[in-house]
């Protein structure tokens, strides 16, 4: 940092990539100018900058790293309308929430950087409940360093960290800790079916829930209360603790639908797991490369051509799913594909939704007989309440079949013919796709909002457990304090009462600007 006699604002000079003088924080590439001032503002942070949320007014880059058109940058605190007039050399601010056009200049050397659309939000009408600022400007690296090293030079102002402007947001009652997690998914989304869920978290769906529910604890909590205060004075309606006792009651059943949702929410989130199974050469490599669209596995008639578990996340009817490619069922001919068999099964039982592959022109064989004897009639046998797994046969090269198609087999469960070579029954698969991940992963645009963290699910589970000690006929102390206890999951859930540390693990999946 250096101070100009004809500057009253404090300089900064770019820093060479090459010299490590921050080694607690990653070495930024030299190529990218954006990271090279960041690098040299991060200082301020270094020397005594006071940390997040103390009244600093914080800026980023709020748009992509790159070139690209327009490039977004924003700030938010209390010195946010004065960065503006310094920039823009104005006495006033433009009228808030409308776009104004302006020329914005280094506050130093008074050299133009760009003329850019500005908008002003002042506080508490913002993202972040404070004063906050937008410059959209021309998205070239040179026009972002420069507007960027111009917001530095302006005394109260520090780069952002990651995630800070929603903890802000957080902080000052914008968003509850769910919709936060919702942005988050929002941000992350990759198919249909996470943006619709993210959506539905982030307009407050799972967060309006539970502060229902909270309330309902609060309601008997203070009946039971009011009874062990006033009971006696029959000063109290009657059927007060009744009425109570079955509000309660109700909860605990939603609760414990909710909890039965076999992680549904965090496969969404997440991604379901799919493994391809059969015999080999019944084409399970060619259905991965199918749904793929690209070659992730090798296709040769040789039997035996997969020998480990193959992997690829893909998107499928609008649904993430992780997709995995096995070693053909049965009896290895060598140590290898011994193992590979192995690692095959170990596979089967970790899958959400299995994808049985037969040769349809093939069903007699010996190896065809005993995959649908051993993986598809014990899959199929089990009770959906008793495992997850779901199961889809599938057979394969029906281009080889007869008119008539496959012969006659009354044990054959329920199937779907596809031709991975002409594609033929490929639309009927993945619609009856889509059925099935719908039912693995919850369907994000119907039904209760699904539970997408394992946070959410501990203390729901927390919550329901302390109402199991809920019982005011016997001890109506110890009933009023598994209220407490259970309400106090519900209001943890939404952000209320988090410690810093959980915030901090939440928070940090935000990109810095967001």
């Amino acid at each position: 940092m250096v101070h100009s006699p004809t500057c009253p604002h404090p300089r900064f000079l770019l820093v060479p990539a090459s010299e490590p003088q921050f080694p607690h924080l990653q070495t930024p590439d030299p190529g990218d100018p954006v990271w090279n001032v960041r690098w040299a503002l991060c200082t301020r942070r270094s020397s005594g900058a006071a940390a997040p949320g103390s009244g600093a007014t914080i800026f980023a880059l709020s748009s992509g790293q790159g070139r690209c058109g327009i490039a977004v940058i924003r700030t938010s605190g209390p010195s946010s309308g004065h960065a503006l007039r310094i920039l823009t050399a104005a006495r006033d601010l433009p009228p808030a929430r409308h776009a104004s056009l302006r020329l914005l200049s280094d506050p130093c050397s008074g050299e133009p950087l760009d003329r850019a659309l500005v908008l002003w939000f002042p506080g508490p009408r913002s993202f972040t409940g404070e004063d906050c600022v937008e410059f959209h400007v021309h998205g070239g690296p040179a026009v972002v360093s420069g507007v960027l090293q111009a917001l530095g030079s302006v005394p109260g102002l520090r780069p952002a960290e990651a995630g800070e402007f929603t903890r802000r947001a957080f902080a000052n009652g914008k968003l509850n800790l769910t919709e936060v997690e919702g942005l988050a998914d929002l941000i992350h989304a990759e198919t249909e079916a996470q943006r619709r869920q993210a959506l539905r978290q982030l307009d407050g769906e799972l967060g309006h829930l539970c502060r229902g529910w909270a309330e309902t604890l609060t309601k008997a909590l203070a009946h039971v209360e009011a009874y062990i205060d006033f009971g006696e004075d029959d000063n109290l309606e009657e059927g007060v603790l009744e009425q109570a006792d079955i509000e309660v009651r109700a909860l605990e059943v939603a609760l414990g639908a909710h909890l039965r949702d076999a992680r549904r929410g965090q496969r969404l989130r997440s991604g379901a797991h799919v493994v391809v199974t059969g015999p080999p050469n019944a084409g399970k490599s060619s259905l991965v490369n199918l749904l793929s669209r690209k070659p992730v596995s090798i296709v040769s008639p040789e039997p035996g051509t997969t020998r480990d578990v193959l992997e690829t996340p893909v998107d499928l009817a609008g649904f993430p799913v992780l997709l995995s490619d096995t070693a053909g069922l049965r009896e290895g001919v060598g140590p290898v594909e011994q193992e590979g068999v192995r690692r095959a099964r170990e596979r089967l039982e970790q899958a959400d939704l299995i994808l049985a592959m037969l040769d349809a022109s093939d069903l007699a064989s010996p190896s065809s007989c005993n995959f649908l004897a051993t993986v598809v009639a014990s899959v199929g046998a089990r009770s959906p309440s008793d495992s997850s797994q779901r199961l889809l046969l599938v057979l394969n090269k029906s281009d080889l079949l007869s008119p008539e198609g496959p012969g006659p087999r009354p044990d054959l469960p329920p199937h779907l013919l596809l031709s991975c070579l002409t594609g033929e029954g490929l639309d009927g698969l993945l619609e009856a796709l889509r059925k099935e991940l719908a039912a693995v992963c919850g369907d994000p645009s119907t039904g209760s909002p699904l539970l997408t963290r394992a946070r959410h699910q501990h203390h729901l589970q927390g919550c329901l457990d302390a109402l199991s000690h809920y019982k005011p006929s016997k001890d109506l102390a110890l009933a009023a304090e598994a209220l407490r206890v259970a309400r106090g999951h519900l209001t943890r859930l939404t952000g209320g009462g988090g410690t810093e540390e959980i915030l901090d693990i939440i928070f940090r999946d935000f990109c810095v600007g967001k």
